[in-house]
């Protein structure tokens, strides 16, 4: 990260893994909705591990690029051996990756594992990443990066995609049937993806750069630096304004997408009223013989056999047929 390309890389491996994840969410709810549940990652019919491959290469490119291609000497250190400020946020990067890239491994392990029972598969899978999204939420808040700048409001704001990412995700442990609980997640994954590609553009782009802040050198590193304090709160303010504009983009592509594969993949279920019965009356016995040839029955077995009884389990609809 730190750089332009750094930022929309891994973003876009977001989207696309969150994207990948509300298909079949919504596809496996609207199918199954009163069976529903959630699966920590989603096989595919030619390689199952794909998911989790593409997040083990993703993870391993990144860390690469961290600690290998980025640096000017193809590594972190100092020449006596210790690591140079300037790439201390190079070991905080590549550490998110390799927690992601830990929970991808150990996932196939534990489904490769024939004597897991498959609930405790899936609660142990979520709780890895449960621990890949504490990884980046720990060292995104305590980053060694400026936290006061335009940067670091983009920091603090992602943040809270990464909190709600790591709530819903321990959530997933003890609610694995909640349909709601891993679409918020996907949605927050979707949109941890979207603003780390705004960052990317809005921090490493002279032409976005807020009135009045310029792009500064120091240590190695391009930062966003703004002329004075009303500068500064403009900037800040934009920033606020923009994270809200991509919310209610997300809001809007996660709707949507719900909506058009609820149409496409759903179960045609009619629903009716009783308002709709309205004019339909139903006589239970008007004399007291009746009663009392159900209590009889109540007497003998245990249980009066009226029709009600008899009925039950079944619609309006199949009680008047």
């Amino acid at each position: 990260m730190g750089t332009l390309v750094g930022h929309v890389a891994p973003g876009f491996a977001f989207i696309a893994l969150a994207l990948w994840h509300l298909f079949n969410h919504v596809k496996l709810h609207a199918i199954n909705p009163n069976s529903y549940t959630s699966f920590p990652w989603f096989p595919t019919s030619k390689f199952r591990y794909l998911e989790l491959v593409l997040i083990m290469v993703c993870s391993s490119i990144s860390i690469s690029m961290e600690l290998f291609i980025g640096p000017a000497k193809h590594h972190p250190f100092d020449t006596d051996g210790t690591i140079p400020s300037n790439h201390l946020h190079n070991f905080e990067h590549s550490a998110i990756s390799a927690t992601f890239f830990t929970y991808a491994a150990f996932a196939i392990f534990v489904d490769k594992t024939s004597n897991i029972n498959p609930i405790a598969k899936s609660s142990l899978t979520q709780l890895l990443g449960a621990v890949a999204f504490a990884q980046q939420l720990f060292l995104f808040h305590l980053h060694s990066a400026d936290h006061m700048g335009v940067e670091g409001q983009y920091h603090l704001l992602l943040q809270s995609a990464i909190v709600v990412c790591l709530a819903t995700t321990l959530m997933g442990i003890g609610y694995p049937k909640s349909f709601l609980v891993s679409f918020t997640r996907s949605l927050s994954i979707l949109y941890q993806g979207l603003w780390l590609m705004v960052m990317g553009y809005m921090l490493w782009t002279p032409g976005l750069i807020p009135k009045g802040c310029f792009i500064n050198l120091e240590e190695g590193h391009q930062v966003v630096r703004c002329s004075s304090d009303t500068a500064l709160h403009r900037a800040k303010s934009l920033v606020n304004i923009g994270f809200s504009w991509a919310l209610i983009c997300v809001t809007i592509l996660g709707m949507g997408l719900y909506l058009v594969l609820v149409k496409f993949y759903g179960e045609k279920v009619e629903y009716s009223t009783l308002a709709h019965h309205g004019d339909e009356k139903f006589e239970l016995g008007d004399n007291d013989d009746d009663v009392e040839l159900q209590k009889g029955q109540s007497k003998l077995h245990g249980e009066p056999k009226s029709f009600i009884h008899m009925g039950k389990g079944y619609g309006v609809m199949d009680i008047e047929r």
